[in-house]
């Protein structure tokens, strides 16, 4: 059966690299449930194991979090932001600046992807409208959605997984990598500024303006209470799925948005991938193969638990099968990784989806969801600002890290 279960492994990793399988339509959700059921169907793995094998704490986090960024986005608040950015009297330098902060900060307590989902159609629209180039404003707000979302436990999915899997603390979490994503962040407004300067220089004209979009104030309200509640409980002894699962409850109960509008927000497909990869993983683990790898990594020095070995590690994986499956990988080989380096992990992966298109589901989302709206942003045109943005970024993060004394080199 190890034969079965290394060429399901290989092939639904081959699929999270390439995006899909060749010749088919089946994207990287569905490649891995299609690999979780081969492995049960066929019997390496069991009922029993696949429920062993689930980390329902992260599942239950994430869920929670995609529910209270769900009531923000039904609310009509990052409407009103995109509309408010987009709208602005500013010189576009100066709108390049609030859309990186206002990313980052919205990145690193909210879901990245819901964020980039969210403000992108609105932002292209209102852009256009005045006559300025949408396109470094998208690479600057897709690159500050996943530097601010590094800063957190809760700023984004391999975040979530390394901080249940690690049993890492909310605080001591943001003490180390807030400082890297700060530098993330300084390290997209100043790439884009440099290599979109000529569209930047551009005079904004007084195009049409957006209508003001509506925002529900009571349901608005509730969000960030519940968002304060949730922040609030993250500093106490509290399990972290208690208080996540007890904001989601009391965000159901409403007298104006249905639990059917909200529930339809969730990222399900994404809950969906992250249970296949953890079976799969499971079941490669379970061949005793990813220990004879540790032990022959550790006996050449290897071991992804120094910045020598983890960084080019994050920023390969990240950019070729994702930044979720990569730290999925690394952790089902290496599940007893020190608190610094599970930072250092967080941090690097997290950075490294800046480098191209395909390196974090926010960058594809945001490109995806322009198109919609009209706007092309190509890969070499986002590669030319990415490129450097991720080596600056990834450069000021190893030396924090390591400065720190998080990690060794």
């Amino acid at each position: 059966m190890n034969g079965l279960v290394l060429a399901t492994f290989v092939a639904v990793y081959l699929g999270m690299a390439l995006g899909r399988w060749p010749g088919l339509k089946i994207d990287r959700t569905g490649i891995a449930l299609l690999g979780a059921i081969v492995l049960f169907a066929a019997g390496p793995v069991s009922a029993e194991r696949v429920l062993a094998a689930i980390d329902f704490p992260t599942l239950i986090v994430l869920f929670g979090l995609m529910v209270l960024s769900a009531q923000f986005a039904a609310c009509g608040f990052y409407d009103r932001v995109a509309a408010g950015i987009a709208s602005t009297d500013a010189r576009p330098a100066t709108i390049l600046l609030v859309v990186i902060v206002v990313a980052g900060l919205l990145s690193a307590i909210l879901a990245n992807d819901v964020v980039v989902w969210a403000i992108t159609p609105l932002l292209c629209r209102g852009l256009i409208a005045r006559g300025l180039d949408p396109r470094p404003f998208l690479i600057a707000l897709a690159g500050a959605a996943n530097a601010g979302s590094a800063a957190t436990l809760i700023g984004n999915p391999q975040n979530i997984l390394i901080g249940s899997v690690g049993q890492l603390e909310f605080w001591p979490f943001a003490a180390a990598c807030t400082p890297p994503a700060i530098a993330g962040l300084a390290a997209v407004w100043l790439v884009v500024r440099w290599q979109w300067r000529d569209a930047l220089a551009a005079r904004p004209v007084n195009g049409e303006a957006l209508p003001v979009p509506p925002v529900q104030r009571s349901a608005l309200l509730k969000a960030c209470f519940w968002t304060i509640v949730l922040m609030a409980g993250f500093t106490t002894p509290i399990p972290h799925t208690t208080t996540v699962l007890v904001v989601a409850g009391a965000l159901l109960v409403s007298r104006t948005m249905a639990t059917k509008q909200l529930l339809g927000l969730v990222d399900w497909h994404l809950l969906v991938l992250f249970g296949g990869l953890f079976v799969v993983t499971a079941a490669l683990a379970d061949t005793g193969l990813p220990a004879i790898t540790v032990e022959r990594l550790e006996q050449a020095g290897l071991l992804p638990d120094r910045l020598a070995v983890l960084a080019p590690l994050a920023l390969v994986g990240s950019n070729t099968i994702g930044n979720v499956p990569i730290v999925m990988l690394i952790l089902g080989i290496l599940p007893d990784l020190p608190d610094g380096s599970l930072f250092a992990l967080a941090s690097l992966s997290t950075l490294a989806g800046n480098l191209l298109i395909i390196g974090s589901l926010a960058n594809i989302i945001t490109v995806e969801r322009a198109r919609e709206a009209g706007v092309h942003l190509g890969f070499l045109e986002h590669a030319r600002a990415g490129i450097p943005m991720t080596i600056l970024a990834q450069a000021l993060a190893i030396l924090w890290l390591y400065l720190a004394g998080y990690v060794m080199m």
